[in-house]
């Protein structure tokens, strides 16, 4: 088929990759992006995580948690510019927007916009906010999490980013708690330990893995062998209580809590603008 120039540029500020490699991929999957990533993966290429066609969304990511740690909320406000979101009025409103998900039990964006604040539903609410401030604003993420163990959150400077941990337990140190709620929001895990981990993600890491060793001239049965301790990397760098502790490389995640009497992960959620839409 035939590959424009358009695709093939699309394909580079996606991945990084070299033109040509981007459009052999592009001719090898017949058009289609995500087989192209997946070929050039296979191929060895340093594959960016980056989509230029996301939108650059800008906005607010808000916490709220219960004195008593067993009951937290977080949530994603987007507007347009960062001039709105730095704007005393809109974030007023959405301290408003965090507080009804709160004390409403709301852990659904669509079911939020029903809730009534100051006798109008929030729905209301945006579209007056839009009226009067000239770009579009909408919830697109909110969260709710209750807890019988201990809940930290953690904000990022600038609000950008935000986490919700679960301990499995009581914590007697939150800033153990908080040193675990960084390293989420600093080393975006799939999940607390592989368990969580996405069966159909695991099997394609496998095959990247042992197709990249078939091309460096490996023998099948020396790949396959060599596959899976790339997959127990994989496991290192993307599963929370088995990466690196970021303030002490020279133990996991579950080492430093264990070292330190707390209770392990039990969930946790990571919001950051423009990603979870």
């Amino acid at each position: 088929m035939s590959i424009s120039a358009a695709d093939v540029k699309r394909l580079r500020d996606m991945t990084g990759a070299g033109m040509m490699d981007c459009k052999k991929a592009l001719a090898e999957a017949d058009g289609d992006f995500d087989q192209a990533v997946e070929y050039l993966r296979k191929k060895g290429q340093q594959v960016s995580e980056k989509r230029a066609d996301r939108e650059a969304n800008q906005g607010l990511i808000l916490s709220r948690i219960s004195d008593d740690q067993k009951k937290a909320a977080l949530i994603e406000i987007n507007c347009e510019t960062d001039f709105v979101a730095r704007n005393e009025e809109f974030q007023d409103d959405a301290e408003t927007f965090l507080n009804a998900a709160f004390e409403n039990n709301i852990d659904d964006a669509e079911a939020l916009l029903n809730v009534e604040v100051d006798g109008l539903t929030i729905e209301k609410h945006l579209e007056e906010m839009v009226g009067k401030i000239g770009e579009k604003i909408e919830i697109n993420n909110v969260v709710l999490m209750t807890t019988d163990g201990t809940l930290i959150s953690y904000i990022h400077p600038g609000n950008q980013l935000g986490v919700l941990v679960e301990f499995d337990g009581d914590l007697t140190d939150d800033d153990i708690g908080k040193d675990v709620a960084m390293q989420v929001a600093a080393m975006k895990p799939l999940s607390v330990t592989r368990d969580g981990v996405d069966s159909t993600l695991v099997e394609k890491e496998l095959e990247i893995a042992k197709d990249q060793l078939l091309n460096e001239g490996k023998p099948e049965h020396i790949a396959e062998q060599a596959a899976k301790g790339k997959l127990r990397r994989f496991y290192e760098e993307r599963v929370l209580l088995e990466q690196k502790f970021v303030k002490d490389n020279s133990v996991s995640v579950k080492e430093y809590l264990e070292q330190n009497d707390a209770p392990l992960v039990k969930a946790f959620h990571r919001l950051q603008l423009g990603e979870n839409a």
